[in-house]
């Protein structure tokens, strides 16, 4: 029997941190970095810091919905980074950097809305959610070496003093979802 994956591309904030966040759950499969809402083709790091093609530093994940829902991957994503903080996470400024659901099905783009009105009738965070919800269009993976980034680099720099601090947190709010070691 083979399994029936589905794919979730979202950014929020720099790709090294959320791609080692989410290659942590139970039910995902692959987490791809790369880049995706932009407006041209196969942009290469250097442009899209710059700020200037459009794209967000993305991730895009191969997940199985028997084991991860849609709606958890939201969970997970809205409670790791700030999506109150237009095009800025922390330190990294620019649209590269911006909250964004890339949805590919009405379906995703229906839970995305519902859960970002529900997070804001609830009023979890203390300012506007600025999350866009755009169809997705594109997703380009970005050069290898940043791919598995902070499994690769857990002594750099970024990954102790930034890395770090957010997987302990997420950690220790999602132990039962988290894949055995």
């Amino acid at each position: 029997m083979t399994k029936k994956l589905e794919t979730a591309t979202l950014a929020n904030g720099c790709f090294w941190c959320t791609e080692a966040i989410f290659q942590r759950l139970k039910g995902v499969e692959s987490v791809t970095s790369g880049y995706s809402g932009g407006t041209i083709k196969n942009p290469a790091y250097r442009e899209v810091t710059t700020g200037r093609t459009g794209h967000a530093e993305a991730i895009e994940i191969q997940f199985n919905p028997s084991i991860i829902s849609f709606q958890e991957i939201l969970d997970v994503f809205f409670s790791t980074h700030d999506p109150t903080t237009l095009n800025r996470q922390g330190y990294d400024i620019g649209t590269q950097y911006r909250s964004a659901v890339f949805y590919h099905s009405e379906a995703q783009k229906k839970v995305a809305e519902n859960f970002i009105e529900a997070l804001t009738k609830a009023e979890i965070f203390d300012n506007p959610i600025v999350t866009e919800v755009t169809k997705f269009e594109a997703f380009y993976k970005a050069e290898d070496y940043h791919q598995n980034y902070y499994n690769n680099n857990k002594n750099q720099g970024y990954c102790r003093a930034v890395i770090n601090p957010k997987l302990e947190k997420f950690i220790k709010k999602y132990k039962d979802k988290l894949k055995e070691n």
